[in-house]
């Protein structure tokens, strides 16, 4: 009565929150998504979503069935992952370094999942804070380096992993709280609170501050995303990080946020590899489980 097809679409659904998303997740156009919806509606009896709603939103029998997906579908993933394994190798070396502060949330749980399906992979993470990994990782002394800031270095591919908005986050109190965006000057008198990275490496210099020829008022920094947000939140400064990573300061009322620029800064998170080892099965699998991970934990972030 089920199939895996269908699984998948209410996956996508619950995943894109839209017909439109969900069609793009899926590879589908939206008259073949409209089509398997009424499919499995049909034989189910009963609609899978409120027609019209935004969000879009699940009805008892379609949170039934995104329940199935969430049990069946990784078990038929894993199984796929592990044969593809048995015939290409297991074995094999994965030696990685992040170049953005906020990853460790979605990249310790990637990395603990790919560990269960690749037990014979050696496996080492470092910080890309203090050196530029990207020459490192050409050298071969890195096998995959996480990035917002890929460079044309011959010989080095980079595999997109999802796009996210650089928000900037406020004080509660603070005037600009309200304001649905903020151009590069209205920083000029502000206290930025980063994390520890030159200024040239940080997507709010590079490419929004700087290209205005604005500086802020005074730069204050911290190593971890939560005493960013503490020292937000107290009136230090203001700061700006990825929308994931301040999701939930922002639902809790810790802070208040807003976009850089009326169309807002978005970037996209690569996953960078040496050429020769692009198709390497199980740093395909890493890149796949990375993605998943991503999209199950991280809120606002978009395919690439």
């Amino acid at each position: 009565m089920i199939d895996l097809r269908h699984l998948r679409t209410i996956r996508a659904l619950e995943q894109g929150g839209s017909l439109v998303e969900a069609s793009e997740i899926l590879h589908l156009t939206q008259s073949a998504l409209s089509y398997q919806l009424k499919e499995v509606e049909d034989r189910i009896g009963m609609p899978l979503f409120v027609r019209k709603s935004r969000p879009l939103r699940l009805t008892n029998a379609g949170q039934r069935l995104l329940q199935l997906s969430q049990q069946v579908l990784p078990l038929i993933e894993k199984g796929e992952r592990d044969l593809k394994q048995i015939t290409e190798g297991r074995a094999g070396r994965l030696y990685m370094a992040i170049d953005c502060h906020s990853c460790f949330d979605w990249l310790m749980p990637s990395i603990n999942r790919f560990r269960d399906s690749w037990p014979d992979v050696e496996l080492d993470l470092s910080t890309g804070f203090s050196f530029e990994p990207l020459p490192v990782l050409l050298r071969g002394d890195l096998d995959l380096v996480v990035t917002s800031d890929p460079q044309a270095i011959e010989g080095i591919h980079y595999e997109p992993l999802f796009r996210y908005e650089v928000k900037l986050a406020l004080p509660k109190e603070h005037h600009l709280a309200e304001a649905g965006f903020v151009e590069p000057a209205q920083l000029a008198d502000q206290t930025l609170i980063t994390y520890p990275v030159e200024p040239q490496r940080m997507d709010v210099f590079k490419h929004f501050l700087t290209p205005a020829g604005v500086e802020p008022k005074g730069i204050r920094t911290a190593e971890l995303t939560l005493m960013i947000a503490q020292l937000v939140a107290s009136g230090r400064g203001v700061a700006a990080l990825p929308n994931w990573a301040m999701a939930d300061y922002t639902k809790n009322g810790f802070v208040k946020s807003c976009s850089l620029g009326e169309d807002g800064l978005w970037r996209t998170l690569y996953a960078s590899v040496r050429e020769e080892q692009k198709n390497s099965a199980y740093i395909n699998d890493f890149l796949n489980t990375a993605r998943d991970v991503s999209f199950e934990t991280l809120q606002g972030i978009k395919r690439p």
